[in-house]
């Protein structure tokens, strides 16, 4: 959740200025970030329906879809966007090197220690190991190696890492026993005081580092690119649906062939789904009753069952759910840079939610401590999780953006970050 340049020179949104002048006044470099921001600001609101959203309901209208399209997707979007601005700070277009590229890196380890200070601090709380933010920081550490690549390589390493190491987690999560779990709970550090330790960073979170590090260095791959070209605008265009096309179709189209379909729905009356998390009367009738493996969000396919890495459900982590994920964010991102650098008028009218996502980091925070002192047992979600409250966290994040943001830089949390990184002015 590192904030872009655009953040670190905003004007008033009133204003005519070159943040938000037309497609002609703003050079494409501003336009791409803000593209970034408003991207960064709907993965946001993602998080927001995911954890206080009412449950998507099978077969519902295009409310439910949105919901189900949040779940699971939102963190991708987030987790690919955090990878563009690692870019950011290590160099766009041409990699920092020489004293540049050491403080570059030493910035990026300092928030990881931040990040990973504040996720455990969160999830020491009611919220638990729902956090994305300690996951970041084994992110931004495992990138380090990767920040000088080319766009090439770093596309060929995310393909790769898409297709390896779903199944690679899946050999080591069946050798792992509880036992052996236990022991190395017991002396990871990390594990022993917010309950989310190495183990869970790396292998058997909710946003495991070895299959969740694909969205990054994919993001690193397009924080690589010149988003300003036309060829590679189109190039994007082509790629983001097809891998949704891929991910998903074939996943369908798969399961269904093999029966696999079937056999994963049999075991999944046992499991919490999303839902059922937010329903403690477990899946509906409808749901079973449709038969529809797709209808369950978040249906925990990690398990022992093979079949799960033919499945493409969100947080399954399988090559498919990845790969259509992966799509998912590429055109998102792709369809809000054009849709900016063209229609100034929307630029202008977006404007408040392009303040959200310079700000992630604040109302990410902001948010799940909103939900601990909402009332009820469960942290996420909170019992009176509705379409009320979620418009209500939108709408309050939107106005605390727009209107911090005509009066600093920065969010508060990205103003203290921004401080703390300074001291890698001092590496020489």
């Amino acid at each position: 959740m590192t904030e872009t340049e655009s953040a670190k020179k905003r004007p008033s949104p009133a204003s005519p200025s070159p943040g938000f002048a037309t497609a002609t006044e703003c050079p494409a470099p501003m336009a791409r970030l803000v593209g970034v921001d408003l991207a960064r600001a709907l993965a946001v609101f993602g998080m927001f329906a995911v954890h206080v959203g009412p449950a998507p309901t099978p077969g519902g209208g295009v409310g439910d879809w949105f919901l189900e399209l949040a779940s699971g997707r939102a963190s991708a979007l987030f987790a690919t966007l955090a990878g563009f601005s690692l870019m950011l700070i290590a160099g766009r277009l041409e990699p920092k090197t020489g004293l540049a590229g050491r403080q570059a890196r030493a910035r990026i380890v300092i928030r990881a220690v931040i990040l990973l200070v504040l996720g455990s601090a969160l999830a020491m709380t009611n919220f638990g190991g729902a956090g994305i933010l300690n996951f970041y920081a084994l992110y931004f550490l495992l990138a380090l190696p990767l920040l000088r690549l080319r766009a090439r390589t770093l596309a060929f390493i995310a393909v790769t890492l898409a297709v390896v190491t779903p199944q690679v987690a899946y050999v080591i999560r069946a050798l792992l026993s509880e036992s052996v779990v236990h022991s190395i709970d017991s002396y990871d550090p990390i594990a022993r005081i917010s309950g989310v330790g190495v183990l869970d960073l790396l292998l058997t979170g909710l946003y495991p580092a070895i299959t969740w590090m694909t969205f990054v260095v994919t993001g690193m791959t397009l924080g690589r690119l010149d988003l300003s070209s036309g060829v590679v605008q189109r190039r994007l265009a082509v790629v983001g649906p097809a891998l949704i096309a891929f991910g998903y179709g074939v996943s369908w189209l798969v399961l269904r062939l093999t029966g696999g379909a079937h056999k994963i729905m049999a075991g999944m009356p046992d499991m919490k789904d999303f839902g059922a998390m937010k329903d403690p009367g477990g899946m509906t009738d409808a749901a079973m009753a449709s038969g529809s493996f797709d209808s369950p969000v978040g249906g925990g396919l990690g398990g022992p069952d093979a079949w799960g890495l033919l499945a493409a459900e969100p947080h399954s982590g399988s090559t498919f759910d990845l790969i259509g994920s992966l799509g998912i964010a590429i055109t998102v991102l792709l369809c809000l840079t054009v849709a900016l650098d063209r229609l100034s008028w929307l630029r202008r009218l977006a404007t408040p939610v392009i303040a959200v996502g310079t700000m992630s980091l604040t109302l990410y925070v902001g948010h799940i401590l909103v939900i601990l002192a909402l009332p009820g047992e469960a942290a996420t979600p909170p019992q009176s999780a509705s379409a009320a409250l979620l418009l209500c966290f939108i709408a309050g994040a939107t106005v605390f953006a727009a209107v911090w943001s005509r009066f600093f830089r920065r969010g508060p949390l990205e103003y203290l970050l921004n401080n703390a990184t300074k001291l890698a002015n001092r590496v020489r």
